[in-house]
């Protein structure tokens, strides 16, 4: 299949998807939750929980760690990477908000949090965590903008204050990156032992610091494809050996809570619990095998189905987290309904749309580019493609 060929044919799976978010988003709305879903009162958080948010809001974490990365660690080598990483963060917050809109039975009223405060509870925490970072991003995304408008002394006054913004973020991430798994610590006795633990909390936020670095690799590759722009494979590499120490911590923790509670022996009880338990497993342990060895960081490909492998991992985990962990309990085998998991898909067409214009219009890559080639002697706006061994 041509290029233009593959386009159209990802143009109109686009179109059908959006289509039918818009059909499914009118008969939320129209005729209620009871009418579009398959919640209910025993099973009331499903896949607009469970990944919408859970998994949205992790996928979104490398804007805090690169942002940490380059300003707060100094460590400049992964500045072409950090513009990329905001922008898929503030699509990814924003499209989280803007889902949750339809898990509200009564969304006119989300604002309330914002006068009506309850400081000892950890949604609330969570909402105003995520309220603030939404903010913090944007203002980590205007120098770009402000940069294409050729704004240049308002960019400067931005990024003089740009210090404090990025610790106020990684401090609002490491809050609620770590809250989302303190809204389960409350119902011990209603999640499947395979998942629930007191180390919850921890497990999220390492388990999004590993997912925000397979994220900023798996949207390296594509915009190199998409741009036809060289992928930054150093920084690519640097970025495995990461995950292989942040994967081994948090496979250590939770090997040592389960020797601990006795979890394991769940593995020997009958169901289909323990099955998605050791797909998650193998899904997100995999990679940190894989990239032990120096020959698999030597291939791009190889780097890629890697990082896919554990997002898919890390999906796999908040899933069950999020559903599985309570169907014994509760009695209901959840599946969502075609109008949950339209406006699911939707969310995620509209961040790759977004993404690709925003990428198309504005200075998310051009800037760093036209310095390195310089620096070699090319000419400003002609991009230097670099090798990609072993691909």
């Amino acid at each position: 299949m041509s290029a233009t060929s593959r386009f159209h044919f990802w143009r109109t799976v686009f179109w059908l998807v959006m289509a039918a978010g818009v059909v499914a988003g009118f008969q939320r709305f129209y005729y209620g939750l009871g009418a579009s879903t398959n919640l209910s009162d025993r099973f009331p958080w499903g896949i607009w929980i469970g990944f919408d948010l859970l998994c949205g809001v992790g996928l979104a974490a490398g804007g805090f760690t690169l942002a940490a990365t380059v300003h707060l660690f100094n460590i400049k080598a992964y500045e072409p990477v950090v513009r990329p990483a905001i922008l898929t963060a503030f699509l990814g917050y924003l499209l989280v908000v803007v889902a949750l809109m339809f898990d509200l039975g009564r969304p006119y009223r989300i604002w309330h949090p914002l006068v009506m405060w309850n400081p000892r509870s950890v949604m609330f925490e969570v909402g105003w965590c995520v309220m603030l970072y939404t903010t913090v991003l944007f203002l980590e995304f205007l120098p770009v903008v402000l940069e294409r408008f050729k704004l240049h002394t308002a960019k400067r006054l931005l990024q003089g204050i740009m210090l404090p913004i990025v610790i106020a973020g990684v401090i609002l991430s490491t809050l609620h990156q770590s809250s989302l798994g303190s809204l389960y610590l409350i119902v011990p006795n209603r999640m499947h032992p395979l998942w629930y633990t007191p180390w919850l909390p921890v497990l999220f936020y390492l388990s999004a610091i590993g997912v925000g670095m397979a994220m900023t690799i798996f949207e390296s590759w594509h915009s190199a494809r998409a741009f036809k722009r060289h992928l930054e494979i150093k920084l690519v590499r640097g970025m495995t050996r990461v995950l292989v120490v942040v994967i081994a911590v948090y496979f250590a923790l939770r090997g040592m809570d389960m020797l601990q509670r006795k979890a394991y022996t769940a593995l020997f009880e009958p169901g289909y619990e323990r099955w998605l338990f050791l797909l998650e497993v193998a899904l997100m342990a995999g990679p940190m095998i894989l990239f032990w060895f120096d020959w698999s960081r030597k291939s791009p490909r190889t780097i890629y189905l890697g990082s896919v492998a554990f997002i898919l991992g890390f999906v796999t985990n908040r899933l069950n987290i999020g559903l599985t962990s309570f169907e014994r309990v509760t009695g209901v085998n959840y599946f969502p309904s075609w109008q949950e998991v339209a406006i699911t898909l939707m969310m995620i067409g509209l961040g790759f749309a977004i993404f690709r214009f925003a990428a198309s219009h504005l200075p998310i890559f051009e800037s760093h580019e036209e310095e390195e080639t310089q620096a070699r002697g090319g000419e400003p706006g002609v991009p230097v493609l670099a090798s990609t061994p072993g691909d």
